[in-house]
């Protein structure tokens, strides 16, 4: 078993569905009380989040390499960021490491081409929506159509993670707001969506809403196991 190092800390909610999942994967891979062997850096929130919200996206990006650095000196054989929006970073950090970096969007990929779809939605922070490098990996690197909620959608699903979901605030009146710009991403021929936020799945789950359902979560903490695992 590799040791997986953890990028986390942003939200420490979601890094904690990470240190569950990837725990519970091992042991119904290995049985018995098998856990995994994993090193976690957690970040403190408000720091990333100034910057995110300043476009200081270079020091941020700074900051996830040095952390990089100590998980692999700390021994970590294999790197994974508990966040979506800080895969801004991510080809810079694989750049300063030597080991792999396993990149969220390649694994989400990996379970769209499984369900044979094509036009995807993704529904994340502005900056994973808006910017180029979650997206544009997702149609370049996989050839999978990205549509994403317009501007007005886009501040909803925004203000919703930041102002909600990263302080574990789950409101009935958000989810609806959410069902209702999935729904109309449907109309738009969406054939699935993507929870581009690890936060968004604990307001989203499968049984409210029609389409297929990718939490990001779930799958690149899955995913690293596998790739830990593997011999």
């Amino acid at each position: 078993m590799k040791t997986i190092g953890l990028i986390g800390g942003m939200s420490w909610e979601s890094s904690k569905l990470y240190y569950e999942i990837i725990n519970e994967k091992v042991k119904e891979s290995l049985g018995g009380v098998h856990s995994a062997e994993c090193l976690m850096y957690s970040f403190n929130f408000e720091q990333i989040k100034e910057l995110q919200y300043k476009g200081e996206w270079e020091k941020a990006t700074e900051l996830m390499v040095n952390v990089a650095h100590k998980l692999e000196n700390a021994g970590a054989e294999l790197l994974v960021i508990c966040t979506n929006t800080m895969h801004i970073s991510a080809d810079t950090i694989q750049e300063n490491i030597k080991i792999p970096l396993l990149h969220i969007a390649d694994a989400t990929a990996l379970e769209i081409k499984k369900d044979h779809k094509n036009k995807i939605a993704l529904l994340g922070t502005k900056f994973t929506m808006e910017k180029d490098f979650y997206k544009g990996r997702l149609e370049k690197d996989h050839g999978i159509q990205v549509i994403i909620p317009n501007e007005m959608e886009r501040e909803v699903i925004h203000d919703i993670i930041y102002n909600e979901l990263v302080l574990r605030k789950i409101e009935s009146t958000s989810r609806e707001e959410y069902k209702k710009i999935i729904s109309n991403l449907k109309d738009r021929g969406a054939e699935g969506v993507i929870l581009g936020c690890t936060e968004i799945g604990l307001l989203i789950k499968p049984e409210d809403v029609e389409l297929a359902l990718y939490d990001t979560t779930v799958i690149h903490a899955r995913y690293a196991v596998q790739y830990a695992l593997k011999q």
